[in-house]
């Protein structure tokens, strides 16, 4: 029954994934404007982000109505049903009003609070990455058919390639800085995409060895976390906890422990 069910549930969160995509990408007016902002006046809200909640829990909705919701844009029910979909609907908001590729629709479906479905649809890349408790991480994209993600092997942490994120408060960004800029000498490099969601996929496609990030929110990692670690990455938070909004981590299982220890001590 529970396979039948993570099934269920990973079908309805890629056609809801996909519906939000193609109405992010092909409904974005040319004239976009800021509706709303949130933690600081550069944490920004479109009309677009709402619109794609909006598409996301009502398909949701209409197919399971005893479900709960927590959702970036305000969607925040309980549910009777022990699953509770935790929704992205533009993660890289930013990106997406200068019309940059990167940004994502990200859904997870979690079990009595444990994630156990994560999709993340990045449409201006043309990729759909997917996975299931258990059953391994998945992507389609401009290949043919559908493939397995794995992680990439472990590298040395002076040849890892590593990203990173920054909050919007102005306090926290100035430090998240000054621990990029002492570990930028410690490693390959570092990169900075603006989507969460993306990044943590890009860590299970093995396009990243490592990616951190403080400040995040459930809706931001749900589903890439899952992704991350069904791909074979280490995820995580400060030493002996869990991912959480004072840190994430996630990385090839070599780069994670040399990794959380610089972050540790650089105080991020």
């Amino acid at each position: 029954m529970t396979d039948a069910l993570h099934t269920e549930l990973l079908q309805l969160a890629l056609q809801a994934a996909r519906r939000a995509g193609d109405l992010l990408r092909d409904g974005r007016p040319a004239d976009l404007a800021v509706a709303a902002t949130k933690s600081s006046p550069v944490d920004v809200v479109t009309e677009m982000d709402l619109a794609a909640e909006k598409a996301i829990t009502d398909l949701i909705a209409e197919r399971r109505p005893e479900d709960g919701f927590l959702g970036e844009e305000g969607a925040s029910t309980e549910g009777t049903s022990g699953i509770r979909w935790v929704i992205d609907p533009l993660d890289g908001t930013v990106n997406y009003l200068y019309g940059l590729p990167t940004w994502a629709v990200s859904i997870a479906a979690e079990q009595d609070g444990e994630a156990v479905v994560g999709v993340v649809a990045a449409p201006m890349r043309g990729e759909v990455f997917h996975a299931v408790r258990g059953r391994g991480a998945w992507a389609t994209g401009a290949w043919a058919g559908e493939r397995k993600l794995t992680c990439r092997p472990t590298a040395p942490l002076d040849q890892a390639l590593i990203a990173t994120g920054f909050n919007y408060v102005t306090e926290v960004r100035t430090q998240q800085a000054e621990v990029a800029r002492r570990l930028l000498p410690l490693v390959r490099d570092i990169r900075r995409g603006g989507s969460a969601a993306i990044e943590l996929c890009d860590v299970a496609a093995g396009r990243l060895d490592g990616y951190y990030e403080r400040g995040l929110n459930p809706w931001d990692y749900a589903a890439g976390d899952l992704i991350a670690r069904e791909a074979g990455a280490r995820t995580g938070g400060r030493s002996g906890r869990p991912v959480s909004g004072d840190l994430l981590i996630a990385a090839t299982p070599g780069v994670f422990d040399p990794l959380q220890q610089l972050l540790e001590d650089f105080g991020a």
